[in-house]
């Protein structure tokens, strides 16, 4: 299993926008071999001493954390997957994006690790 996160500010205001954005998105990933995608909104999101969710992507009073993930069945799939979907027609005509791209945090890791998961 491969694993690529994401960590974003969305202004409240546009959730339907995001969701509209992610459900745009999420089909064209399962068509290039992901086996997952989960979008996650704040719902619980405390605020640290030293650092957190907010300060990591210099979130505004007015946005709320993304915590999202796609699950590929290996770096591989993920790696064509990514480089066939800039190419994909579909991607030409999706939404702008409802937040701010340049304070997304985002990586890809190998699963060392899992339970409950198949």
């Amino acid at each position: 299993m491969y694993v690529s996160g994401f960590v974003i500010a969305v202004p409240e205001a546009s959730k339907d926008d995001y969701l509209a954005l992610a459900k745009a998105m999420g089909p064209m990933f399962i068509d290039y071999g992901a086996l997952e995608c989960a979008e996650n909104w704040e719902a619980d999101v405390p605020d640290g001493d030293s650092t957190d969710f907010r300060k990591a992507v210099q979130a505004k009073p007015d946005e709320k954390i993304v915590f999202s993930w796609i699950i590929w069945p290996d770096r591989e799939t993920c790696d064509k997957g990514h480089k066939d979907m800039m190419e994909d027609e579909r991607m030409q005509g999706h939404p702008e994006m409802p937040f701010d791209g340049k304070r997304m945090i985002f990586g890809s890791f190998d699963a060392i690790y899992t339970l409950g998961r198949d």
